[in-house]
């Protein structure tokens, strides 16, 4: 892939999402949101990218997939008025349908395309094929990598709003914020299982299976950066101080510290 195609998906994307823009501060707001992380995601991207060593073609693959990974919300939030897909529809497979109507990867050869879909399409699925290997299995996990340091970035920013101001709050709440949480999901990390989302009841649930996120990362370089910027820390400060809630904060970090301590043994 050319550096002058790269140029022009970012341009197409710029036109293609302000589109989506009118009247209704709920839709903008929402859809602002997406915008923010699709540009903050390809920058994480091609830090992740970098720390790996990838070639010139492979930054400029990534940045393509991380640039279009979500280019479904923008559509779904629109028609539904949610970000939830059980709710909606599956966003990644819209994203791909997007691109396909648009056939905006139309001059992209065929292998590089496969690769740019693959991602995308496996970018939002609980786990990845078991079948996957080479390119398409490193740039799956690249852009689930990069898509988590950003979420997690943008959901403690998003927990700081909603507590500064609950009745100006303007972005969607997905689950309701009740007192307490669910023993299932407390269990679960401590035993370090990834949480479904079918077993999330409350917001504060939500904020539990977030932090679990750990043990579906890839790189020990995003745990790094996750670690370096804090963002764990930041999470915890939304969770109530229970005793169950410290001791999976413990069984978090301990997680986090002791794979990037691995790391720098093999190193």
């Amino acid at each position: 892939m050319e550096q002058e195609q790269l140029e022009k998906f970012r341009a197409w994307f710029d036109d293609y999402v302000a589109g989506f823009y009118g009247n209704d501060e709920f839709i903008n707001a929402n859809l602002k949101l997406k915008e923010e992380h699709t540009r903050r995601t390809c920058d994480q991207m091609l830090h992740l990218a970098k720390e790996l060593g990838l070639s010139g073609n492979q930054k400029r693959i990534a940045e393509v997939i991380a640039l279009f990974h979500d280019i479904g919300r923008f559509e779904q939030f629109v028609r539904y008025r949610t970000y939830v897909d059980s709710r909606s529809v599956n966003h990644c497979l819209l994203g791909l349908e997007v691109l396909h109507q648009t056939k905006v990867l139309g001059d992209v050869p065929e292998p590089q395309r496969q690769l740019i879909e693959k991602a995308i399409e496996y970018h939002g699925l609980r786990e990845l094929p078991r079948d996957l290997n080479g390119q398409c299995l490193l740039f799956s996990k690249l852009i689930r990598d990069a898509d988590k340091i950003d979420v997690l970035y943008v959901v403690t920013d998003y927990y700081r709003q909603y507590a500064d101001n609950p009745e100006g709050f303007k972005l969607e709440l997905e689950l309701p914020d009740e007192p307490g949480y669910s023993a299932k999901v407390v269990e679960g990390l401590l035993r370090g299982r990834r949480i479904d989302y079918s077993e999330l009841r409350t917001l504060t649930d939500m904020k539990l299976c977030q932090l679990g996120w750990v043990y579906d990362v890839n790189f020990t370089a995003t745990l790094r950066h996750i670690r370096n910027r804090k963002l764990l820390e930041a999470l915890v400060d939304f969770l109530p101080g229970t005793e169950d809630i410290e001791r999976v904060k413990e069984k978090i970090f301990e997680y986090v510290d002791f794979r990037i301590k691995q790391q720098r043994c093999k190193n």
